[in-house]
């Protein structure tokens, strides 16, 4: 009986020892310590500064002046002349087109005293409204807009300084805006006086609107074809070279072919 329980202990203590050894693999290994931080410093290397390479000096006593970068000086136009007392007075007795003479010669008046432009942040526009009672005294100006501080300050200066201006072509006071260019390119653009003989155009309307009750009918805009004998003449000489200035102005106005 004691050797039965001997032999009991010592089988148990080898199985013990068995499944000990079979199950110690399996067992999971603490995670390893985390390295430490890694810190980068990066040096530059330092550089010798390099020398300007030398131009052998030209045969000569001198180098001349022109080898150094020139200057480009900035565009300027000068003020136009003033219109002349034969050009105001074709002015004060132009009526068409809502003294359209008159009009071009004040613009011409007040830019002839604004002095030269000079490419650069002065130069711009600036757009008035103005009224002018029939003696030629101007009642009312008011700036619309402006492109550039010192082109309104030059016009407002001007306009405080106007010669006496004559009397309005109709007799009534006039009201127009007139652009004032301030630019080193142009100084405004001289108008066309051809065919001002012709009557307004009459305003636009839809013929295509309709109430809905009232019976439809298609309205046609009267054509205005120029008279025989032709308009009066005038001081605008009727070229080839004219025709072009016009149809140059009209695209730059209207952008056409952009």
């Amino acid at each position: 009986m004691f050797r039965c329980r001997i032999r009991f202990l010592l089988a148990l203590a080898l199985s013990l020892l068995l499944h000990t050894a079979l199950l110690r693999p399996w067992r999971v290994p603490a995670p390893p310590a985390p390295p430490p931080p890694l810190h980068l410093r990066v040096v530059e290397p330092e550089r010798e500064e390099e020398a300007p390479p030398t131009r052998p000096p030209k045969s000569g006593t001198k180098a001349r002046a022109a080898d150094s970068p020139a200057e480009t000086k900035p565009a300027s136009l000068p003020a136009p002349p003033p219109p002349g007392a034969e050009e105001w007075k074709l002015a004060a007795a132009y009526a068409p087109r809502n003294s359209k003479r008159y009009r071009h010669a004040w613009g011409q008046q007040v830019r002839s005293m604004m002095g030269t432009a000079v490419e650069g942040p002065d130069q711009g526009q600036v757009r008035f409204r103005i009224e002018i009672t029939p003696d030629g005294k101007i009642s009312r100006v008011e700036e619309l807009w402006s492109t550039s501080r010192k082109a309104s300050k030059l016009a407002w200066q001007a306009i405080r300084s106007l010669p006496p201006l004559p009397a309005t072509p109709t007799g009534k006071p006039l009201v127009f805006e007139q652009t004032i260019s301030f630019l080193p390119h142009e100084t405004g653009w001289p108008p066309s006086y051809q065919l001002d003989c012709l009557p307004e155009p009459e305003p636009f309307a839809n013929p295509f609107t309709w109430d809905g009750s009232s019976p439809r009918k298609s309205e046609e805009r009267a054509h205005r074809p120029p008279p025989p004998e032709g308009c009066p003449p005038d001081a605008t000489a009727d070229t080839i070279e004219e025709e072009e200035r016009a149809f140059r102005r009209q695209m730059e106005q209207w952008r056409w072919g952009r």
